[in-house]
């Protein structure tokens, strides 16, 4: 007897039960519809790419997380996020586009970590960014937090919280206590604050040789409090005078303004002066975003500004900003925790169930139904009556119908509700009035 291959799936590769896929199509299609809503453009760059454009900027342990290999002459790899392919993307096809160059991508990554329990090495991520041709306004940075507040109503989500910062605060902070080469040490640390606490910190910033006084002058930054409001007047009362400083207040007040101008409610953003993620990239504005009943998912969505997009490709100057949602991980985690349910998604709308060997009506009714927008299934396998309607359960089919010999001798369809059990005889018009309701 012949040996079988043993059916598995790869360690960090997500696949899906029918019913989760479609609850995953669908919050991919609401991440899409919100992105188009604010006039992004579609993108899709190629999963595999030229190693040496890919690599341009790469290094440490990103590099070591890439997935490398040759084919014939060419040295290629898969894509490690979507930022670098618009980056190679706005420099080729720079005299083609226009600026500010909106665009938002959906696909998938790749990363050869070690797989964890909700961490993938194949995984999809949902981004927009806004490109400058040598500037950006700040206002831009603004509607990112109305961007990101539209996409997680969509979603289904009310109790969520946009945190915003800006990196020339922190750098201009270092800069006045004459720690500007110790600024990237600082942030990591102050980065783990909520994941080991203030002592801990403390003592990491010690051991990097940073003065008893000057770390209670950084925890007294970083532990303002108070309402967006009361954080600003208390910036602005520490009266660090350093260009710096106070180029990132005035920025980060003036996306305050906006943000209220966009009609982002107060309660679903605040300024957070911990926040200090992508320490070699983002220079302005960052951004994180966290469900306030599960916090300890971690941020859902985050990103920032940048100076200089395409540094690695072109002498141009492209400054930009941008989000975004790791969709893998998210779906995993909100499944996980029990915040969605893929249970009851299903595709059809109605499953039509024949009672005689004649098709012929079963066929025509399911073409009427789906010309009025209705998903549509045909169970049409020989099979007891019982077990159609087992299958229509299996697969969540809220409705049925039902044509038999009289329903073909009248010319009418019978429509069964699945959850109440009501069961009515129609007219083919009539029944699409009801499926439609």
């Amino acid at each position: 007897m012949e040996n079988k291959v043993e059916p598995r799936t790869l360690p960090g590769f997500m696949e899906l039960l029918p019913n989760e896929q479609i609850l995953f199509n669908k919050m991919k299609k609401a991440i899409q519809e919100s992105y188009e809503q604010f006039g992004f453009l579609p993108l899709d760059t190629p999963i595999i790419e030229d190693s040496k454009v890919l690599l341009a900027k790469a290094g440490g342990e990103t590099e070591k997380q890439i997935y490398r290999f040759t084919k014939g002459d060419s040295d290629l790899s898969l894509r490690f996020d979507l930022t670098v392919p618009l980056a190679k993307y706005v420099a080729e096809y720079y005299d083609k586009l226009s600026f500010p160059f909106k665009r938002y991508q959906i696909g998938k990554v790749y990363r050869g970590e070690k797989a964890q329990r909700g961490r993938y090495r194949e995984f999809y991520q949902c981004d927009v960014d806004i490109i400058g041709n040598g500037e950006l306004n700040i206002l831009n940075d603004a509607e990112v937090p109305s961007i990101i507040y539209n996409t997680f109503k969509k979603l289904g989500f009310d109790e969520f919280t946009i945190c915003i910062n800006n990196r020339k605060i922190l750098n201009g902070l270092f800069e006045s206590l004459e720690l500007k080469n110790d600024a990237t040490s600082i942030l990591r640390i102050i980065d783990k604050i909520d994941k080991i606490g203030n002592e801990a910190v403390k003592e990491e910033l010690k051991e990097i040789s940073i003065s008893d006084e000057k770390i209670e002058t950084v925890m007294k930054f970083i532990k303002i409090s108070g309402t967006t409001d009361e954080k600003l007047e208390q910036l602005e009362e520490l009266n660090i005078k350093n260009e710096t400083f106070e180029e990132g207040l005035n920025e980060l007040k003036e996306v305050v303004k906006y943000i209220r101008v966009f009609k982002v409610p107060d309660d679903n953003f605040c300024i957070d002066l911990t926040i200090a993620r992508g320490l070699d990239y983002y220079t302005g504005t960052v951004y994180e975003t966290f469900l306030n009943k599960y916090r300890k998912l971690g941020s859902v969505c985050s990103g920032g500004r940048y100076d200089n997009l395409a540094e690695f490709y072109t002498d141009k100057k492209l400054p930009g900003v941008g989000i975004s949602i790791g969709l893998s991980r998210l779906f995993f985690q909100l499944m996980d925790n029990g915040i969605i349910n893929a249970d009851n998604e299903a595709i059809s709308d109605v499953l039509i169930i024949s009672m005689t060997d004649d098709y012929d009506m079963c066929a025509q009714v399911a073409t009427s139904l789906r010309e009025a927008g209705i998903n549509t299934q045909i169970n049409i396998e020989n099979q007891k009556i019982k077990n159609k309607f087992k299958y229509a359960d299996r697969l969540n089919v809220k409705n049925v119908i039902i044509i038999g010999e009289d329903e073909i001798k009248n010319n009418t369809v019978t429509l069964k509700n699945m959850i109440s059990g009501e069961q009515n005889s129609y007219s083919l018009e009539e029944a699409i009035k009801v499926l439609k309701k």
